[in-house]
């Protein structure tokens, strides 16, 4: 056991299933975000479906011209361009390791959902 903050205690190990102990789920238009919370740390499942386009389906949510999130993730299935505000433009799938400053629009590309986990950002929703 190790110390996470005075008078608390956490294992060693740590392993949480998205499914069964996701802490927040969320389900935007055309996504879906499952939260867990391991080893003190946030982590997020995104689905993101054919069609989805963060400035149609977040933007109204967020109330910001780009999202305004810092993301840093790994893409698992299918494929999704970003691009930012100075605009750098790139399109990433699965195996593809991103980060990706604040000021961005993004949208999935092609017929099959982008499968996502990101370990830093969240989505203003």
């Amino acid at each position: 056991m190790y110390v996470l903050e005075k008078g608390k205690k956490m294992s060693s190990i740590d392993v949480k299933n998205f499914a069964k102990d996701a802490s927040e789920v969320m389900e935007p238009n055309n996504a879906k975000v499952e939260v867990v919370n391991v080893g003190g740390q946030k982590v997020m499942k995104l689905v993101v479906q054919p069609g989805w386009k963060w400035s149609n389906d977040i933007k109204p949510l967020a109330g910001t011209d780009s999202c305004q999130a810092t993301h840093l993730g790994v893409v698992v299935q299918g494929h999704i361009t970003c691009r930012h505000d100075d605009g750098t433009e790139k399109t990433y799938g699965e195996g593809d390791a991103y980060s990706i400053k604040p000021g961005h629009d993004a949208w999935v590309i092609g017929d099959t959902p982008a499968i996502a986990y990101e370990f830093h950002g969240a989505w203003q929703i």
